[in-house]
């Protein structure tokens, strides 16, 4: 019994150590998505449209964690390739909506503006709703090193140059 629980352990042990073709978590893969039901319990959400009879109050969007997601290398174009950022936060009531992004690029340097509105006047539940938004950056990307600053959060990440065919 102690060899056969021995020798799982070993066993997963060298599952968990797989080298470079191990597979990406889901989060991490460029396109994933998950529209209901992810495994952390947060809402997939959009840019809601603004309602010009309302007034709004405009705040930056509270972020907890960016996943930058480059696309595969066999995508790979003259031109780049395309990338996108998961960004997980939450919103601070029942009213609360994300608003506009704005994406500002400086050579390697992206930086992005991700705000929430709340309706002026509005009574709201007060209950912390966890988030996800998918963001599809402008352009495309060069093999090379890069820096996202996205509200408070600043993430390095870099785009590999495909392997030469030899």
């Amino acid at each position: 019994m102690l060899r056969s629980a021995l020798f799982f352990a070993a066993l997963l042990a060298l599952a968990a150590c797989g080298g470079s073709d191990r597979v990406a978590a889901p989060d991490d893969t460029f396109g994933h998505r998950f529209d209901d039901g992810a495994p952390d319990v947060r809402e997939t959400m959009a840019l809601a449209p603004r309602d010009t009879t309302q007034d709004y109050f405009s705040y930056p969007a509270v972020v907890d964690t960016l996943h930058v997601r480059p696309a595969p290398l066999g995508r790979m174009t003259d031109e780049g390739v395309p990338v996108e950022v998961l960004v997980k936060g939450a919103l601070p009531d029942g009213c609360s909506q994300l608003a506009d992004v704005e994406q500002e690029r400086a050579g390697n340097l992206i930086t992005v503006t991700l705000t929430m509105q709340r309706p002026k006047r509005a009574f709201c539940t007060q209950v912390v709703r966890p988030f996800r938004f998918y963001l599809p950056l402008d352009g495309r990307y060069q093999p090379g090193a890069y820096t996202l600053k996205l509200n408070d959060q600043t993430r390095p990440f870099e785009i590999a140059a495909p392997e030469s065919e030899s």
